[in-house]
């Protein structure tokens, strides 16, 4: 029996004087209440309050817990709860089950937070996952066009709505944190990361920047510079990555050295940063590569002196996958060195998706042999709990189904339909300028498509797609292939025909009137996408030549970047560049058919050999195949109107003469 029931039942068998019972009764609640009252889970309290008060309840092993980020592959409830671990993720890939619903992805989210909140101090881990082109790991989810594509699009708003529209269906699935936007800008194609990037111009990614309100919402009139913001539950912490430089390596080598002077690293890699700061970005992510020979995860100039001190960005820095082990070469041959190099940069949260015990054991031991002071680790641990208690973690930290429908919604395919069609970039159309081919009659009696790339959604899609390296082929995800929508899209009465490589002779013993082929590249994502070559997947160049020898055609290119075209531009009649449109192909068959007019245009130099390489608009060689900025325009076929605007006012107007006969021919059949 607690004190208190003893008060009451004393009371109630008359052992005390009633008012002084009473007295008691309310001296031992008033204790008991101050026992159980905990500053930093009343979300009264302001932040900083509630951040101060769990720091100084947390041990060092709990706040080093913290700052571990490792995959769901390694993790379990008890993980969770011995290690009081900050973050899980989902590397690409990395999913519940296949093909799994929303609602899978809920139950796992909660059974793992389930675990943390057992924990001594309950604090809740937050779930990261790589949602770079929608929610790109989810089966059904909406893929939308990777961000070269939308570089094109010259269009910060329909970016911003597609943040908001990624954060429903991320929501959707019971997480709150995407490892996006990507931010580089990437200065060579042979990159392999170069889809990742808006564009070869600072100034268009820092207008795509704008993903990131769409991602965490708008920051409230009385924002502090430099907070992490995300707006409720509808939205995501967002990550721009990778800090810094990593679009400018050496030959686009992946994760290698950016070699450039000062102020061309601050003029060209960091005003993407200085933007996503201003806009309260949550967290960031350091790059692999490094700068002038110095790793990014180990320079605690650029990480702590600039970003933390000078941008007064209040978030917290993360690392890439094993980001600390590639400190040294090779990688973890000197893990001690690393883990001390990595966290005294400035990186706050680490991510050791496969072994945390190594790195927790390492800190801890580094931390207590005052080599790593115990300020470093606060305010890591710190800057993870701002962003926890910013986006409502402590209070909601158990997703719900409320938003499962999200997931691949119609309203987001139209959306993601109308970025595939804004983003694509007419290079030539026709072989005179007195004769376009586009857009093309939907109207014709047989028509030739042709190419690898017409019917493969994995494809389209490109990398970081269900599966890291993306897919081939149609079953991994639901969308619709440029085939399908051709075959929508044409007159009933137009006979489509599909063959994948047509030889010479089958072009010759087929009468078709127009041909549209589809090439470009297989899907790739990172180091494996590195190339010096910069070719079309074969059999394309084939393709173009047996068909585009034989009719008028029109070539599409899908790819992650401009690729080698300039020895079949003379035979093409027109030439498309569709880059990795994603799972609405409807979106290219939009412009090809005259719905909509073509409108973008290139956010990167079109080469014409890779020996001009890196080439940028600017340089002193630049001699394009295609300029940046390029991009023809067509205009829709049939004039679309508001029906809030011109067409509404025609019906009115019709109306009013319709009303105006009948009065009259009333009156004439009285009279």
């Amino acid at each position: 029996m607690s004190n208190l029931d003893l008060c009451v039942w004393r009371i109630k068998m008359g052992k005390v004087i009633p008012l002084i019972g009473l007295l008691l009764c309310f001296i031992f609640w008033s204790a008991k209440a101050q026992v159980d009252y905990v500053k930093y889970k009343d979300r009264k309290q302001p932040i900083d309050v509630r951040i101060k008060d769990l720091m100084d309840r947390m041990t060092l092993e709990e706040k080093i817990g913290q700052m571990v980020q490792i995959d769901r592959t390694v993790a379990t409830v008890d993980i969770m709860k011995t290690f009081s671990i900050g973050s899980l993720l989902s590397g690409g890939g990395s999913t519940p089950l296949p093909n799994a619903r929303a609602e899978d992805w809920v139950n796992m989210v909660n059974e793992y937070q389930k675990g943390s909140l057992s924990s001594r101090l309950g604090i809740p881990m937050i779930y990261g996952i790589d949602a770079v082109h929608g929610h790109n790991n989810v089966y059904n989810a909406t893929i939308f066009p990777h961000n070269i594509g939308l570089g094109c699009t010259r269009d910060p708003e329909l970016v911003k709505r597609i943040g908001d529209a990624t954060a429903l269906e991320i929501r959707a699935t019971g997480i709150p944190y995407a490892f996006a936007p990507c931010i580089a800008v990437c200065r060579d194609p042979r990159w392999g990361r170069c889809y990742e990037s808006y564009s070869e111009d600072h100034k268009i990614v820092q207008q795509m920047t704008e993903i990131i309100p769409g991602l965490q919402g708008d920051t409230p009139a009385n924002y502090r510079r430099g907070d992490p913001y995300i707006g409720g539950k509808t939205k995501v912490a967002a990550c721009a990555k990778h800090f810094v430089g990593d679009g400018g390596t050496l030959k686009g080598v992946n994760e290698d050295n950016t070699i450039i002077d000062q102020n061309g690293l601050f003029s060209i890699h960091m005003p993407a940063y200085i933007d996503s700061v201003n806009k309260g970005v949550s967290t960031v992510m350091v790059s692999y590569s490094s700068w002038n020979g110095v790793k990014m995860h180990a320079n605690r100039n650029l990480i702590t002196n600039y970003l933390k001190n000078q941008l007064s960005f209040k978030g917290f820095v993360i690392s890439d996958w094993q980001g600390i082990d590639r400190i040294t070469t090779p990688a973890h041959s000197n893990y001690s060195y690393s883990v001390e190099a990595g966290v005294q940069a400035g990186i706050d949260m680490v991510m050791v998706p496969l072994e945390h015990v190594e790195f927790m054991n390492d800190l801890t031991l580094q931390v207590k042999n005052n080599i790593i002071p115990i300020s470093r680790i606060d305010d890591a641990v710190t800057r993870i709990l701002r962003v926890k208690f910013t986006m409502g973690l402590f209070e909601n930290p158990l997703a719900d189904l409320s938003l499962v429908d999200q997931l691949g919604s119609q309203v987001h395919r139209d959306l993601a339909r109308e970025s595939v069609r804004k983003s694509l970039v007419l290079l030539k159309n026709g072989k005179s300028v007195d004769n376009p081919m586009l857009p093309l009659p939907k109207t014709a009696s047989k028509i030739l498509v042709a190419g690898s790339h017409a019917d493969n959604l994995g494809y389209q899609c490109g990398g970081w797609t269900i599966q890291w390296q993306g897919f081939s082929g149609n079953k991994l995800t639901t969308g619709t292939t440029i085939l399908s929508a051709i075959k929508t899209a044409v007159d009933p009465s137009t006979t489509v025909v599909y063959q994948e490589n047509p030889d010479a002779e089958y072009m010759k013993s087929n009468n078709f009137s127009y041909a549209i082929v589809l090439v470009g590249e297989p899907p790739y994502a990172e180091t494996a996408g590195d190339s010096q070559k910069l070719t079309i997947l074969d059999p394309g160049p084939n393709t173009i030549k047996n068909v585009c020898g034989a009719i008028k055609c029109v070539v599409v290119v899908v790819s992650g970047r401009p690729v080698v075209l300039e020895p079949y531009v003379s035979s093409i009649d027109a030439l498309v560049a569709a880059w990795l449109p994603g799972s609405e192909g409807q979106g290219v068959t939009d412009v090809l058919f005259g719905d909509y007019g073509f409108t973008g245009k290139l956010s990167r130099t079109w080469f014409k050999t890779v020996d001009q390489l890196p080439m940028n608009f600017g340089d002193a060689h630049y001699d394009p195949l295609f300029p940046f900025g390029y991009g023809l325009t067509t205009r829709p076929l049939f004039q679309r109107f508001d029906t809030s605007g011109a067409l509404q006012k025609a019906i009115c107007t019709c109306k009013t003469i319709f009303v105006f006969i009948s009065f009259f021919l009333t009156g004439m059949a009285i009279m």
